[in-house]
């Protein structure tokens, strides 16, 4: 970016942040942004946004969630991958090794097994995509119905209730709002298959934290691959760390690539400054 003066907020004084026009971030504290009087958008260099539509009333800068290509794919890599985890009965084979019992368990084809995905925005898409190239059956659930192919596709109420009775393998892509904050309760839980598992590479809150673990000891869930949580790190102390039945990851399902994040933040500051072009902005009222 060459044309481009790049500074830190840190380093800047008041008139030389009177000068700033689009912001570049990160997670920041949303209160930051404020302190740019002049700012006329912002881009995002994380795919969701939430804090920042919580913690910014009145604030009217258009805002840019990062959409690149290659964070679609890792995410869609990491749903297969840990689909096939469940599908292939990873973690009992992880329990009858810590107990130093031989134990094969039958092998279920992809194909006998559905996978229910919440979200089909760009990273739901493509991972319905790698999912049903690998033989799974798959269904999807989104705001506004969509029409994806080979994919069966739900909306609404109904439709929520719907995909979690059919799902053998539930995923969920869902940003954090109002709407989607605790979405995953005890009476949503109780709609699915008993024995069905879950993965949750979306926002740690749309999950009721209490309720899983309740699911998880009567066996009406069976397993949790969990990625995001609402505090992190994940607590020493929170007791999905030893709950039988979980998976935890730190949050690494899909990474920023630092080098196709640049390279797309570095395009679209141009073309704004060509032509006064923004790529797609961020609804606030839908809060992404």
């Amino acid at each position: 970016m060459p044309g481009e003066d790049l500074r830190s907020l840190r380093g800047m004084s008041e008139a030389e942040r009177a000068k700033v026009d689009v912001a570049i971030v990160a997670n920041p504290d949303p209160a930051d942004l404020t302190l740019l009087p002049n700012l006329k958008w912002v881009h995002s260099l994380w795919a969701g946004v939430e804090r920042l539509m919580a913690e910014l009333q009145g604030f009217t800068a258009p805002v840019v969630r990062l959409t690149d290509p290659e964070l679609a794919r890792n995410m869609a890599e990491a749903v297969l991958a840990w689909t096939y985890y469940l599908q292939r009965d990873m973690p009992a084979y992880a329990q009858a090794q810590r107990e130093k019992t031989w134990a094969p368990r039958p092998y279920v084809k992809p194909s006998q097994l559905r996978v229910g995905l919440l979200g089909l925005g760009k990273l739901g898409g493509r991972a319905a995509e790698r999912l049903r190239e690998a033989g799974f059956q798959v269904s999807g659930w989104s705001r506004s119905l969509k029409d994806l192919e080979g994919v069966r596709c739900h909306a609404g109420d109904a439709g929520l209730a719907a995909l979690l009775g059919e799902a053998d393998i539930l995923v969920s892509l869902l940003p954090l709002t109002a709407q989607t904050r605790g979405l995953l309760n005890a009476a949503r839980f109780a709609q699915m298959k008993p024995g069905a598992q879950i993965i949750n590479f979306g926002r740690g809150p749309v999950i009721d934290d209490a309720a899983l673990l309740a699911a998880l000891q009567s066996g009406q869930i069976r397993h949790a691959v969990l990625d995001v949580f609402a505090v992190e790190p994940l607590p020493a102390d929170h007791p999905y760390w030893t709950a039988p039945g979980v998976t935890v990851l730190p949050h690494i399902s899909a990474e920023t690539d630092r080098d196709t994040a640049s390279a797309l933040v570095a395009k679209n500051i141009a073309a704004w400054r060509s032509d006064g072009s923004l790529p797609e902005t961020v609804d606030f009222a839908a809060g992404y």
